[in-house]
């Protein structure tokens, strides 16, 4: 369960949260503080810790995915939201297939077989998202299969998934040694020849949907248990600090900041990722924004 919060005085903040160049000041103490010690107990990987924040309460602060944090307090969960992604990046290339069985267009899935991570995977459904709405892909004809369960119990993978069991093996391997997939929800790795994007010079693409559409397809926010909402000053000092660890982060190569601060800064994001969320199946109603923050958290801006 969420820690409870001390009325007054420092707190120390159970903390899952990864290293990033945006977290750099804040994990090495560069970025400190007299009011809140991030106790930083998660794995190196951020995702592992999901599943055990929102079904156990096992971190009173950290990282979350978005479509994990929609469907977590969809469900009821106690956690509030902060306007910080911690982890964001432009999907464009996160679909990838093997290029010596010739080359596939976007429109070209239906019909094939596509392995991802999770079905309710955050990348997954901003990829899902892009392909429906920018390239016209029916996403109900193609075969999507999976290996992990949701990080929220109470959300129910599709009846038309299949599942598979990598027993070991990459998603890479399993597409490009053994043939099992046509394509995969996975970033080409550099040092694999045989690993094309689907979506053709997707930096480019990322960028002209950013023009389009004026979003960046965020991953994962900075959230908090509704026991550390409790202390606004706590929540003041976390905003702060969050603030003071991106300043002393480089600045984006290609001049966008896939790491926005702010609701204002987020909204249409946010909007955006409901929307495909909604459209994907993934909530049991629809949301809003505002209902992911709180009135303080609501407020905070860069």
């Amino acid at each position: 369960m969420f820690s409870p919060m001390p009325a007054t005085g420092k707190v120390g903040l159970k903390t899952n949260l990864a290293d990033y160049p945006i977290t750099k000041a804040l994990k090495s103490g560069a970025v400190a503080s007299d009011l809140v010690e991030f106790q930083f107990l998660g794995t190196k990987i951020a995702n592992q810790g999901f599943k055990p924040m929102v079904r156990e309460g096992k971190f009173d602060a950290g990282e979350l995915a978005i479509v994990t944090f929609l469907q977590a307090k969809a469900w009821g969960k106690p956690l509030v939201l902060l306007p910080a992604v911690m982890m964001g990046r432009f999907q464009h290339n996160c679909l990838s297939y093997d290029n010596t069985k010739g080359p596939i267009a976007p429109k070209d899935i239906e019909g094939r077989h596509v392995g991802v991570r999770a079905w309710s995977q955050t990348t997954g459904v901003w990829i899902r998202g892009i392909l429906q709405h920018e390239y016209g892909v029916d996403l109900a004809k193609v075969r999507w299969s999976t290996y992990e369960d949701p990080h929220v119990a109470e959300y129910r993978d599709p009846d038309f998934l299949s599942r598979f069991d990598p027993k070991g093996r990459t998603m890479e391997q399993l597409c490009y040694d053994d043939h099992l997939f046509d394509a995969i929800v996975n970033p080409p790795a550099a040092n694999e020849p045989r690993a094309s994007t689907l979506i053709p010079n997707p930096d480019e693409a990322a960028l002209e949907w950013h023009r389009k559409t004026g979003c960046v397809s965020v991953n994962h926010l900075f959230t908090i248990s509704e026991e550390v909402a409790k202390r606004p000053d706590v929540v003041r000092e976390i905003w702060r600090m969050l603030c003071a660890t991106k300043k002393a982060a480089p600045a984006p190569a290609n001049g966008v900041d896939t790491h926005p601060f702010g609701l204002a800064a987020n909204r249409k994001n946010l909007e955006l990722i409901i929307e495909y969320s909604w459209e994907q199946k993934m909530l049991p109603r629809k949301m809003s924004v505002d209902e992911c923050f709180n009135d303080l958290t609501a407020t905070l801006e860069p």
